[in-house]
């Protein structure tokens, strides 16, 4: 393989007409450029300089290794500043991976922020499964995967991850139910109440039933939604009560009462999850400081 340093002191040779000269642009001796030229031509096999006078012109050899050298030292000068901008965060792409609920009001404004900050850095965000969106942030897929809890196994994969919020669940009440009566719920209240089940087996699933459990009971569901309109339109239409997030609430059925619980109130807590290797980028940085920064 030939060596590019070495191409370019030939082409400096060329330019200048003269080893001295070309030594005196790149600040060597004349004996290091010549020993550079020697040693490319032991490399190529043909000679690449012959002597005119005082000064050197190429050979054929010499003049095409001279227009690849042109051609090398362009592109690196693109790469360089392709580089930089992508290093100052005016370049580059962003692939996002999130769960429903966090898309409208935590994600949106974030995204929107980033689009302002960084306009030249493209913005890929997808709709995912949790433990999908984890598993293309390891893989390198993804830049960044928001996910409830905080993956256990994290730090031996080489994830970082970051606590954006904490997410308390509500208790939704059919309209007229005697509990909305009052400002807040004590969680045991719900103890004797049909449920309507709104998430799905897993880390959403779980706030609920522990502190269903820290309240002396567990919770009897008599249907499921693992989507939160429909599980409001389930209570709305008398099939129970039901707990949903705040970020989940953004659209309030017109038939349901929402109150905050106490004694314990169920948290789901939201994180994102990063490759400490991406941490360098500043759009991406900039997308976590803008996700922290929506509920601080």
């Amino acid at each position: 393989m030939l060596d590019v340093r070495r191409m370019q002191v030939l082409r400096a040779v060329v330019t200048s007409g003269s080893v001295t000269a070309a030594a005196a642009h790149l600040g060597y001796t004349p004996s290091a450029v010549s020993q550079q030229v020697a040693a490319l031509e032991k490399e190529t096999g043909i000679a690449l300089l012959e002597r005119v006078g005082r000064g050197v012109r190429p050979t054929a050899a010499g003049q095409l290794l001279t227009r690849y050298a042109a051609a090398i030292g362009e592109q690196l000068a693109e790469a360089e500043t392709a580089l930089a901008d992508l290093r100052a965060g005016r370049t580059g792409r962003l692939a996002v991976r999130y769960f429903a609920s966090v898309g409208p009001t935590l994600l949106a404004p974030a995204l929107a922020r980033i689009r302002r900050e960084h306009p030249g850095v493209a913005i890929d965000p997808r709709l995912s499964e949790p433990d999908d969106a984890l598993a293309e942030v390891c893989r390198g897929d993804a830049d960044l995967a928001v996910v409830v809890g905080r993956p256990a196994d994290a730090h031996l994969q080489g994830i970082r991850t970051v606590h954006l919020l904490d997410d308390a669940y509500q208790a939704v009440l059919p309209a007229g139910h005697p509990l909305a009566e009052q400002q807040v719920i004590d969680l045991a209240g719900l103890a004797g109440e049909p449920w309507v089940g709104s998430e799905p087996p897993g880390p959403c699933l779980d706030p609920i039933l522990n502190a269903c459990a820290a309240a002396g009971f567990s919770p009897d569901v008599t249907a499921k939604s693992e989507d939160y309109a429909t599980a409001q339109g389930f209570v709305a239409a008398g099939l129970g009560v039901s707990l949903i997030p705040r970020l989940g609430l953004g659209t309030r059925h017109p038939g349901v009462v929402v109150r905050p619980l106490r004694h314990p109130e169920p948290v789901r807590t939201i994180h994102a999850a990063v490759r400490e290797a991406s941490l360098d980028q500043p759009a991406l940085r900039a997308l976590l400081d803008a996700l922290r920064s929506q509920h601080t």
